[in-house]
C-alpha cells in the first residue's frame, strides 16, 4: 500500500485497476541494468533534476523489468529512474514484469521502449535504429512501423552514423544540433571542410540556418576547384563529377533534374510538377524568398 502513496497522485491516470495489480515495489538491490541498454550518455545533471523530483513526487510510472531464475530482475526500460532512485537512497523502486522468450525479446524491447519515450540523443537513437536493423535484418519500413516512426525519420537518424567520432560526440553532448549535423553531411567527402565547418559553427554559435549557408558555399568552392581541374584538359565533364553537380542542384531546388552534354556545350533541365511548383523553383532560382 506504501508503494501505491508513494507513486503520486497521476498514477490513477496511467494504470486501470487491473494494471495497478501487476506492478508491485522491488528491492532495488535486486535490478540489473539491462546490458542492451540504448542509451550510452546520462546527464548528470538531469539525473539529479530527476532524483529531486522523484524525491518530491515518487516514481509516478514504474519500471518494466524481465524475472530472473536468481531472484533477480532484468531492466528493460526506466534506468534513468533507476539510477535517479539509487542518487537519493531508495530502497525499492515499483516495478512491471514483461515476459520475454530470450535475448532477441529483451534487446528489441529495450530498443523500442527507450527510441519511443524520445529522450534519446539523436546518435543513441541513430545506434539503436542501426542494430535494430542489422540484428533482426528489418527493412528501415518495418523498423519504422516497429517504433512508430516514419522511414524518412528512420533515414535521417541513421545517416548521422556516418559523421566522424568527434562530431558524434558533439552532438550527444549537445555542442551541435542534429540540424547543424545534417548541413554538415553536406562535406561528408571533404573530411578537412567537414572539420573547418564544425569548428566555425560551435565558435561563431551559428544557427542551423547559417550552418547551411557556410557548408553549401564550402560545398560549392570545393566543386569550383574540382571543376577548374576538370575543364583544364578535357571539354567533357566526367559521369561522376555531373552527378554530382546534379545531386547539388537537386538539394537545392528539390526536383528531378537533368544535365545533358554536348561537348563542351549543354543543357540543365529541371522539373516541375504544377504552376505552384513552377513558381517554387523559379524563387528558388532568383533568389527570393
Amino acid at each position: 500500500m506504501a508503494i501505491k502513496k508513494g507513486l503520486g497522485r497521476g498514477v490513477d491516470l496511467l494504470f486501470n485497476q487491473e494494471e495497478e495489480e501487476q506492478f508491485f515495489p522491488c528491492d532495488i538491490e535486486k535490478i540489473i541494468p539491462n546490458q542492451f541498454q540504448p542509451r550510452s550518455h546520462f546527464d548528470e545533471e538531469s539525473l539529479a533534476e530527476l532524483a529531486n523530483s522523484i524525491k518530491e513526487r515518487g516514481i509516478i510510472q514504474p519500471l518494466i523489468v524481465t524475472s530472473n531464475s536468481n531472484d533477480t530482475y532484468g531492466l528493460i526500460a526506466g534506468e534513468r529512474r533507476l539510477r535517479a532512485s539509487k542518487m537519493i537512497g531508495l530502497a525499492t523502486v515499483p516495478v512491471v514484469i514483461r515476459e520475454v522468450s530470450g535475448d532477441d525479446e529483451l534487446l528489441e524491447l529495450a530498443l523500442i521502449e527507450n527510441i519511443q519515450r524520445t529522450d534519446l540523443n539523436p546518435i543513441e537513437e541513430a545506434e539503436a535504429y542501426d542494430k535494430m536493423i542489422k540484428v533482426f535484418s528489418y527493412t528501415q519500413e518495418q523498423a519504422a512501423a516497429k517504433v512508430g516512426k516514419k522511414r524518412s525519420t528512420i533515414t535521417n537518424r541513421l545517416r548521422l552514423l556516418q559523421l566522424p567520432d568527434y562530431i558524434k560526440d558533439d552532438i550527444a553532448k549537445k555542442r551541435l544540433t542534429e540540424g547543424h549535423s545534417r548541413a554538415i553531411l553536406r562535406l561528408l567527402d571533404n573530411a578537412s571542410a567537414m572539420r573547418s565547418a564544425r569548428d566555425q559553427i560551435i565558435a561563431k554559435k551559428l544557427s542551423v540556418r547559417q550552418a547551411e549557408k557556410l557548408t553549401s558555399k564550402m560545398k560549392l568552392q570545393g566543386i569550383s576547384v574540382q571543376s577548374s581541374s576538370v575543364m583544364r584538359n578535357d571539354n567533357t565533364i566526367p559521369q561522376s563529377f555531373s552527378q554530382s553537380l546534379v545531386n547539388m542542384i537537386t538539394n537545392r531546388l528539390h526536383s528531378k533534374v537533368q544535365l545533358i552534354q554536348n561537348g563542351s556545350r549543354g543543357k540543365i533541365e529541371i522539373e516541375y510538377y504544377s504552376l505552384d511548383d513552377l513558381e517554387r523553383v523559379i524563387a528558388l532560382i532568383a533568389g527570393e524568398k
